[in-house]
């Protein structure tokens, strides 16, 4: 089932769903069934498997030479959807990104996600390899997540790369997109970065999943711009608890949002403390959820990133 017929059947009730990493390149997959296992009595109608961009090593050849390679650290997410899909029998939705596929690689992929029947799909643009300032995409690849968007919405209407294929077989993806409550850190500004996410609408995205936020309020308006500007998609919000005091410095460093003054306060009160430390982030995301449910919110996204103990808590709390 696509994941906005559960938006519609749930009939404005708050859903949940998690999102997982694969492992690392040698891991197996009883790591996602360990972070899983303990989630699944809540009853997500969907679970989310992220991708990760190809990372440039060099390597020493015989010669004593270096020469640079290219290596994927978290492959499987195909796999590991299927796995998913056939142990707890939800859905499944990988990450889909421009960065690391050509367009070729791309249809091949959604090819083989259509013939697994995997309904749903996450379009991204992606970062910036390790090391490098700014996003490159792959020659042969898609520079936007909008052309990514177009490209799966042209799948769905039976036309593929080829031009020389006719009656080309229609794929069935629903196509979410990512939306940044307190801007994506490219954009030049709020109004801008809205404007690209109706483009990306308009282009054939079905649901938007948010960034992390901490303030509600931030959220909130981001709805409401999002809705003056003529978006009428379901717009999900993304959760991720502040469970260690480096992330007071590292999310907003690498995430580019920022966290609330009483936030900070209460986490820089108890930093010498673990287990005070841990529950001040728990707390605080548990009043978020609450206050999102008591908006209306379509569903609560958990970025899980491993710990599902600590999202287990808030989850218990909430629901």
């Amino acid at each position: 089932m696509k994941v906005t017929e559960y938006f519609e059947k749930a009939k404005g009730k708050s859903l949940i769903s998690f999102e997982i990493l694969p492992p690392m390149k040698g891991g197996g997959i009883e790591s996602i069934f360990k972070t899983l296992d303990p989630l699944m009595e809540f009853k997500p109608p969907f679970i989310d498997v992220t991708y990760h961009r190809e990372e440039y090593v060099y390597k020493e050849n015989k010669n004593g030479f270096y020469e640079k390679a290219s290596i994927r650290k978290r492959p499987g997410t195909v796999g590991i959807c299927t796995a998913i899909m056939h142990r707890y029998g939800v859905e499944a939705v990988p990450h889909l990104l421009c960065g690391g596929f050509t367009k070729e690689e791309t249809e091949d992929v959604l090819i083989d996600l259509h013939f697994l029947g995997i309904k749903n799909v996450l379009a991204l643009r992606g970062d910036a390899r390790k090391f490098e300032t700014t996003f490159v995409p792959t020659e042969g690849g898609h520079s936007l997540s909008i052309d990514l968007v177009r490209q799966i919405k042209n799948m769905n209407q039976g036309q593929y790369l080829d031009d020389n294929i006719e009656n080309g077989q229609k794929t069935n993806f629903c196509i979410g997109i990512a939306g940044y409550p307190e801007k994506h850190f490219e954009a030049p500004n709020h109004d801008i970065d809205i404007e690209f996410t109706k483009e990306k609408i308009d282009a054939g995205g079905e649901y938007i999943v948010t960034q992390m936020f901490f303030d509600n309020s931030a959220f909130l308006k981001y709805r409401e711009k999002c809705k003056q500007s003529g978006i009428n998609v379901p717009i999900v919000p993304g959760i991720k608890p502040l469970t260690k005091f480096y992330q007071l410095s590292s999310i907003p460093r690498h995430f580019f949002v920022n966290l609330p003054s009483d936030l900070s306060k209460e986490i820089l009160k108890v930093k010498d403390n673990k287990k005070k430390l841990k529950e001040v982030g728990i707390e605080w995301a548990i009043h978020q959820c609450q206050e999102l449910k008591a908006a209306g919110v379509p569903c609560i996204h958990f970025y899980t990133m491993g710990d599902s103990i600590t999202v287990r808590k808030i989850v218990e709390a909430i629901y």
